[in-house]
């Protein structure tokens, strides 16, 4: 049986594969993956500690959670869209000012 500990040190290296991810690389799709990866390890951290002490708690606010991802989502994925159209490139360095 995996014990809560494991799930916790698992947790902690998906959120900082996506930290590195957010500040590493260049590009706002895989930006926004990277921020997933981290929601994921929060969700893993509160299924994990919600079983440790026997209760449904954990799988609960995961559950809105994931619906606010998937919103957060569908308007990330909407504003990158609408920037690569304006500018044609998903660098973020590209993205400095705020005129439009």
């Amino acid at each position: 049986m995996i014990s809560l500990n494991e799930f916790l040190v698992l947790s902690g290296i998906l959120f900082a594969i996506g930290t590195a991810g957010v500040f590493l690389r260049r590009n706002l799709i895989t930006i926004l993956l990277s921020i997933e990866i981290m929601l994921n390890a929060v969700n893993l951290t509160f299924v994990a500690v919600g079983r440790y002490l026997g209760t449904v708690d954990g799988q609960i606010i995961v559950f809105f959670v994931m619906t606010v991802a998937a919103a957060e989502a569908a308007v990330g994925l909407a504003l990158v869209i609408a920037l690569f159209r304006h500018r044609e490139t998903l660098s973020p360095d590209a993205f400095t000012t705020l005129r439009w």
